[in-house]
């Protein structure tokens, strides 16, 4: 199955075949190990649930497109646009393995391990160094789908979700020692507190 035929699937069908597969930008390829479905108008945990906002312009465009936004005054996240136009679905893009451009990854995220190179979707956001300014970027040019892809992922509930946080939405490949750790959605705090911030909730 081609990548624009995976992306034209619902997004609980694409979410599962887009692991394995390569996504190179900013010198670094990374190979997908976790991921996230977001179903737009239908999942209370999306970005898009009440409708579309100029942020999330991206996520009710044409399957194929990068959805990167800006989260906690310091993190971006990247997620691959897919369904029919106008769903707003899409897939979190959570962790993965660099494959190649090591030394470039390890100059945008010094100090840390190689495995914890692009696990999370904070990291791997800056291990292939995209940010706000590629959303909507057509990732049909950066992503290649695996030849062999993950026959049966792991699966579980999506990572600090307030809003329909059970749903098991979340795939990973299991073992794979670069799949980010599981941490559910704190409870909300009084006014005038300092949240925690356990997840980065996505598409």
């Amino acid at each position: 199955m081609s990548l624009a035929e995976v992306l034209a699937l619902p997004v609980l069908e694409a979410a599962p075949r887009l692991l394995g597969a390569r996504l190179t930008h900013g010198g670094v390829t990374v190979r997908l190990t976790e991921v996230e479905a977001y179903a737009g108008a239908d999942d209370p945990g999306s970005h898009a649930y009440r409708g579309p906002t100029a942020r999330t312009a991206t996520m009710f465009g044409p399957a194929g497109r990068l959805y990167v936004y800006f989260t906690y005054g310091m993190h971006h996240c990247a997620n691959v646009v897919c369904g029919p136009e106008g769903q707003a679905s899409a897939v979190l893009l959570r962790a993965g393995e660099v494959v190649a451009g090591h030394d470039l990854a390890r100059s945008r995220r010094p100090g840390v391990r190689d495995r914890d190179l692009a696990r999370g979707p904070a990291c791997l956001c800056r291990a292939l160094a995209l940010d706000r300014s590629h959303d909507g970027l057509d990732a049909r040019e950066l992503v290649s789908i695996a030849d062999q892809p993950v026959v049966e992922p792991a699966t579980g509930p999506r990572v600090g979700l307030r809003l329909a946080p059970d749903r098991p939405w979340r795939f990973w490949v299991p073992g794979d020692p670069t799949v980010s750790r599981y941490v559910a959605a704190a409870p909300k705090r009084p006014r005038g507190t300092t949240p925690s911030r356990p997840g980065t909730p996505g598409g």
